[in-house]
């Protein structure tokens, strides 16, 4: 990878990883099906003008909204606002990887590799140490919606999969207007219209750098520079440098939120990034991927 493609890659990395802090003080403004409305109206609206139709069939756009946009995301934002904090999302929303082999198999026919098949049983035992670990200030309910997020997460990969969308940004921009809709009824069905409005009547500096950060660094730059760097290199190239996105969100997150990562987490979390590894590296000599295979490894 050429300096300036690799800087471009590590530079997603720590926009994804900070991403999970950034969520997390928008929530301290917004609720959370509403941060989310906002952060895909954002990313989306002013976008779709310029880039014109889905690169892919309508029933893919569909797909990947209802199943990324609003059941992922509305998951996340409604555990984080839970209590699960942002540090811990980001590892374990990585499950998604295990879920999306799984419904390779299931759905695509795909056959599992051996080291595929020993990464989500080393990812698994780290999870379990994860849900087991007393010491975590997460209510078991709220982290289980992170663990059903990362399984929509999977759906909407698997439907990636079929769709095999050459502009990944185009894609995603149409994905995300897709879930504004869904998220704005949600929104106002639960959390309440006088909880909406008084939160955009009270919005400040900080609610609007966080969707800001949400919508035009998390989403646009940072899906277009990933786009541009499958459109570069193999997938097996670029998807490793997902694993690299948990770690820069328990760090950001023990930084700028005073997270504390006890050792079980810290072993739990080895195990987990260690079975995604085994999931997505291959040895060089199967290296030659079609780009469509890094989404299991595309990040928040």
């Amino acid at each position: 990878m050429k300096p300036r493609d690799l800087l471009l890659a590590l530079a997603v990395v720590v926009v994804w990883g900070v991403n999970f802090v950034v969520i997390e003080v928008g929530l301290e403004d917004f609720p959370p099906l509403l941060l989310s409305a906002l952060r895909f109206f954002f990313a989306a609206v002013p976008a779709i003008f310029l880039l014109g139709r889905p690169p892919v069939a309508w029933r893919y756009v569909v797909g990947v909204g209802l199943a990324l946009g609003v059941a992922k995301f509305g998951l996340l934002f409604t555990a984080m606002d839970h209590g699960v904090p942002a540090g811990l999302s980001s590892l374990v929303l990585q499950c998604q990887v295990i879920f999306t082999v799984l419904f390779a198999i299931a759905v695509l026919r795909e056959r599992p590799r051996k080291a595929q098949v020993i990464g989500i049983a080393i990812a698994c035992l780290g999870m379990v140490l994860i849900m087991l670990d007393r010491g975590l200030a997460a209510p078991l309910g709220a982290l289980s919606l992170v663990i059903v997020a990362g399984a929509f997460w999977g759906v909407s990969n698997t439907i990636t999969r079929y769709a095999k969308p050459q502009d990944t940004l185009r894609f995603m921009v149409w994905v995300s207007a897709v879930a504004v809709v869904p998220l704005l009824i949600l929104s106002l069905l639960t959390e309440g219209p006088r909880t909406d409005v008084d939160a955009l009547r009270g919005i400040d500096l900080t609610g609007i750098g966080a969707i800001g950060y949400l919508a035009f660094a998390a989403t646009l730059f940072g899906f277009g520079a990933w786009g541009y760097l499958l459109r570069q290199y193999d997938a097996s190239t670029v998807a490793p440098f997902s694993l690299l996105v948990p770690i820069v969100g328990m760090a950001a997150a023990w930084l700028w939120r005073g997270e504390a990562v006890g050792l079980q987490q810290a072993i739990a979390a080895v195990l987990v990034i260690g079975g995604m590894a085994c999931t997505v590296v291959r040895r060089r000599a199967r290296a030659k991927e079609n780009t469509e295979q890094a989404v299991l490894a595309e990040p928040v």
